[in-house]
């Protein structure tokens, strides 16, 4: 069993910045695929990013060039550094570990005021 616990949402606006944290505990045994979901109020939930187990990134691209994910291995810690959030951007943020199963955060949410 692993939990993920999510912290770093907040209301920012745009311009400012925001740095998502997502904290794995329990039977990790392993460096696993993390990285990050999003869902907008009436949206489908969508991958945002996501990073492998040798720290390489994929980025949705409405998010290239402004999100940056991270991960620091030693504290199973995931990251999402938001700079230049859009109104667009607004959603609940979930994070999700890769094992034989998908392990999910309990969702922070991120508001970008207009």
């Amino acid at each position: 069993q692993v939990q993920l616990v999510e912290s770093g949402g907040g209301l920012v606006q745009p311009g400012g910045s925001l740095r998502l944290s997502c904290a794995a505990s329990g039977s990790i045994f392993s460096i696993n695929p993390m990285g990050w979901y999003r869902q907008a109020p009436g949206k489908e939930r969508e991958l945002v990013a996501s990073i492998n187990s040798s720290g390489r990134p994929n980025y949705a691209d409405s998010v290239k060039g402004r999100f940056t994910i991270s991960r620091e291995n030693a504290k199973n810690t995931v990251y999402l550094q938001m700079n230049e959030p859009k109104p667009e951007d607004t959603a609940v943020y979930y994070c999700y570990l890769q094992a034989l199963v998908r392990y999910w955060g309990q969702g922070t949410q991120v508001t970008v005021s207009s």
